[in-house]
C-alpha cells in the first residue's frame, strides 16, 4: 500500500508542473505574430449558362411571345485559403472586381464567416451572376471609349464573350481583391487578383 501511495506521488510529482508550466504556451494571435492569410484565384467555373442567342428575340418562338429574358451567366470563382498561423483565423468577408479581357464588369463577393484551422487551406466559391443588360451598362460606362476606339460595338464584344466563356476563349481577371482576417483581438487584410485561365 505504501509502494502505490510513493508511486502516486511521485507520478503527480512529474505531472502538476508540467500543467502549470505548460498551460498559457499555445500560440496567441497578436499583431506583431498574425500573419496574413493568402488568397489565390484556384479556377473559374461555367455555373449556368443561356447562350448569347437567347437575347433579343433571335430564336423564333414556337408558343407565346418573344421576351426579351437577356442572357444570364452564373460564374462560380473558387478561392484558395491558405492559413500560415499556428492558430486558427476566421474570414469574415471577401470582395473583388471582375474583368473580362481588360474591361471591369462587376464587382462581388462573400459576406460569410469561414474559420480556416492552423496551418491549413480552405476553399471559397463565390458566385457571380452576369446579365446582357447589366453588363452592356458596365461595360458602355467603363470601356465604352476604349471599345470605340477600337471600332467595336457593346453588343458584338458582349457576343463574343457569351460565346466564348464556355471554353474560355478570353481571360477573366481577379482583380482589387481584399479579404479581411480576424483572430483574437488581431485583424489582417489580405490583397489578391488572378487569372483564369492561367
Amino acid at each position: 500500500m505504501q509502494k502505490r501511495l510513493i508511486l502516486l506521488a511521485s507520478i503527480c510529482l512529474l505531472f502538476v508542473p508540467g500543467l502549470l508550466f505548460g498551460a498559457g504556451k499555445e500560440a496567441k494571435s497578436t499583431p506583431k505574430k498574425f500573419k496574413p492569410p493568402v488568397v489565390t484565384l484556384n479556377r473559374v467555373e461555367v455555373a449556368h449558362y443561356w447562350g448569347y442567342w437567347f437575347y433579343g428575340g433571335k430564336v423564333e418562338v414556337t408558343k407565346g411571345k418573344a421576351g426579351n429574358n437577356g442572357a444570364p451567366l452564373d460564374l462560380n470563382f473558387v478561392f484558395d485559403i491558405k492559413n500560415p498561423n499556428p492558430f486558427p483565423v476566421a474570414m469574415e468577408n471577401l470582395s473583388f472586381t471582375v474583368a473580362f479581357e481588360d474591361f471591369d464588369l462587376n464587382t462581388v463577393g462573400s459576406q460569410e464567416v469561414m474559420w480556416i484551422p492552423a496551418g491549413k487551406t480552405n476553399q471559397l466559391r463565390v458566385s457571380a451572376m452576369f446579365d446582357i443588360w447589366q453588363s452592356f451598362l458596365s461595360l458602355g460606362v467603363t470601356g465604352g471609349l476604349k471599345l470605340q476606339e477600337k471600332g467595336i460595338a457593346v453588343h458584338d464584344q458582349l457576343e463574343k464573350w457569351w460565346i466564348g466563356i464556355p471554353d474560355f476563349a478570353f481571360p477573366v481577371h481577379v482583380k482589387e481583391g481584399s479579404a479581411v482576417f480576424k483572430a483574437d483581438k488581431a485583424t489582417a487584410v489580405s490583397a489578391f487578383s488572378g487569372t483564369y485561365p492561367k
